[in-house]
């Protein structure tokens, strides 16, 4: 089955300006979709990597991109197609709670 990863963008006023029974239900989807075998985080301190022509790493604490809004949480799912996944997401916290939801369809590489 394909497998999505969707990346979660909110702010936490927005999310507790969102009605506790929304924010609950949304919970709830999360944990169907755990259930389903989806793997589902809240986003740490990221730290970007580089290695010009593998000669030597480099790291650099924070994001390399930036957005509107901060990233919450990341999830890999599997749906059968992009229709899908973007059914189980439309109802996770991110969606509902004023913030967006990326979905990003994952091609296996040879």
């Amino acid at each position: 089955m394909p497998k999505f990863i969707t990346i979660g963008y909110g702010d936490p006023a927005d999310y507790d300006r969102t009605p506790r029974s929304i924010r609950d239900a949304a919970h709830a989807q999360d944990a169907k979709l755990r259930s389903e075998g989806a793997v589902i985080a809240i986003a740490g301190a990221p730290v970007q990597v580089r290695n010009p022509e593998a000669r030597g790493r480099e790291t650099r604490d924070g994001p390399f991109m930036s957005s509107a809004l901060p990233i919450a949480g990341f999830a890999i799912l599997e749906a059968a197609d992009l229709a899908e996944a973007i059914d189980k997401v439309s109802h996770v916290p991110c969606a509902v709670a004023h913030g967006v939801v990326e979905v990003w369809p994952l091609k296996e590489t040879p």
